[in-house]
């Protein structure tokens, strides 16, 4: 990896019960910035911690999708609530509280209790949140990326700060998430057959990366793609 040290690729787990279960105990470890054991590692700033809490939201909503799951909506609605975004363009984000509850009551038509539980989130919500674990929140941009194309662009990435990178797509189709060194070199790439990639760098030095978001699918595609 040369002068960037390591690259980690970072996934929600996945797979019935256990995966959702899983995907509940990253929520809670994600809650605040962390610390590394290493005192000389480069620390996680809350930015970074908030874009692993939206892959963790994206990847629990495509699990209650699956399951017909109205609960797995809600948690990644309240997921998502606790993450302030830095939006940068003029597209929405496209992984909203709101929308992901428009999404649990259509599928939780004739359950009063989550209908009911729906309601008591938006109320909860609306009332607002002091302050947020996640600072300032992650940088966000929604791009349209077309059938079999690659959106790239460059990052400054700061020496002995983590960089984390996330590309949360509307699951028409895959999306691959690659990093490279300004000399080409392969830092991180994520191709785990899913709509929600993100990889995530230490460098040791400060430098330029390139990001490259690929659609591999037979379709265009919106994503919205975060880093801190």
């Amino acid at each position: 990896m040369g002068r960037f040290g390591q690259a980690i690729v970072s996934r929600p787990v996945r797979g019935g019960l256990l995966g959702l279960m899983a995907m509940l105990t990253v929520v809670a470890c994600a809650a605040g910035p962390g610390r590394a054991s290493d005192p000389h590692a480069p620390a996680l700033s809350p930015e970074a911690a908030g874009v692993s809490q939206l892959v963790t939201a994206a990847g629990l909503a495509d699990w209650g999708r699956a399951h017909d799951d109205p609960g797995a909506l809600i948690m990644a609605a309240r997921i998502v609530a606790e993450v302030p975004l830095r939006n940068q363009g003029n597209q929405p984000p496209l992984l909203t509280f709101e929308g992901l509850l428009n999404e649990a009551e259509a599928m939780a038509a004739g359950q009063p209790a989550y209908l009911a539980a729906i309601e008591q989130v938006r109320g909860q919500t609306v009332r607002g949140v002091v302050s947020s674990p996640f600072g300032r929140g992650p940088i966000a941009t929604v791009k349209d990326v077309r059938a079999r194309e690659t959106f790239g662009f460059e990052v400054d990435a700061r020496g002995g700060e983590i960089l984390r990178i996330a590309a949360i797509g509307d699951g028409d189709t895959n999306i691959d998430l690659i990093i490279r060194d300004a000399d080409g070199r392969l830092l991180c790439q994520d191709g785990f057959g899913d709509h929600y990639p993100v990889c995530t760098l230490m460098p040791r030095v400060a430098g330029k990366v390139r990001v490259s978001v690929v659609n591999r699918g037979e379709i265009w595609t919106k994503v919205q793609i975060l880093s801190n």
